[in-house]
């Protein structure tokens, strides 16, 4: 009898682009996909973070570049691409929350957090999947969106807006996008130890909130990801796309 085979979680061979990649879930996911083979670009503003980073992995045998610009240069971006890509892989990770009241909230944290959760990750997928659909070569969007794209908190207001906006074009991207072989998918994590999310869990009576919604009973870690990252990836999600991954604890499933 022949059997099935599980389909390759490798990615030698590959070009990854990681966005937001300097720290926390970015930082995770380039690891991740080095770990498993792929040639990953970091992409951050601070270029020291993302150079060390960079160094890390190759010293554990792993590639990896550092790409210093800010992902709302669409310029930049498009410059990246057209010179280093096409990427077969995009984590379009760089992302930011201000959480306040929607009554009285500032215009210019609102056209912060849409010009970078929204804008940019548009054009950034937008860039990778002209390049690859030019190459004739197949490839995975990877759209880090979040728990809070499925469902409403308070203060959450705009970050909701933007993660409801990211799930929308995701799904729409991936009809686009599907005769040429390139997937589009969404990663919805839940509240994850990160230095973004950090000091929103010093608060006691905050953290006790999002435990009580966490079906596991645990903040999440970036480790929690690093999996689901390669799974969306690699050939092992070949038959995948417009779906979102929910990596939330139980915290969508009441």
């Amino acid at each position: 009898m022949e059997l099935p085979r599980t389909p390759s979680f490798r990615l030698d061979g590959k070009r990854a682009l990681v966005t937001g990649a300097g720290r926390g879930i970015g930082l995770a996911a380039a690891a991740a996909l080095a770990d498993a083979g792929a040639e990953v670009f970091l992409v951050a503003r601070t270029e020291t973070e993302i150079a060390a980073a960079a160094a890390a992995m190759i010293e554990q045998g792993g590639q990896a570049h550092a790409a210093p610009m800010d992902v709302t240069d669409r310029q930049a971006v498009e410059s990246l691409v057209r010179e280093s890509g096409p990427f077969h892989v995009l984590v379009n990770n760089a992302g930011t929350n201000r959480p306040a009241p929607c009554i009285g909230y500032d215009e210019a944290d609102f056209d912060a957090i849409m010009n970078l959760n929204v804008r940019a990750a548009y054009f950034v997928a937008s860039a990778v999947a002209s390049a690859l659909v030019s190459a004739k070569e197949e490839g995975s969007i990877i759209n880090m969106s979040s728990q809070m794209g499925h469902v409403g908190a308070p203060t959450r207001t705009v970050y909701c807006a933007s993660k409801h906006a990211l799930e929308g074009f995701s799904r729409a991207l991936a009809w686009e996008l599907g005769e040429s072989g390139i997937r589009v998918n969404t990663l919805c994590p839940t509240f994850i130890e990160t230095p973004l999310a950090r000091p929103m869990l010093e608060d006691k009576d905050f953290k006790a909130w999002v435990l009580s919604k966490i079906a596991l009973g645990r903040i999440g870690q970036v480790e929690d990801l690093m999996g689901a990252v390669v799974y969306l990836a690699s050939d092992a999600s070949r038959l995948v796309t417009g779906s979102a991954l929910m990596v939330d604890g139980g915290w969508t499933a009441a």
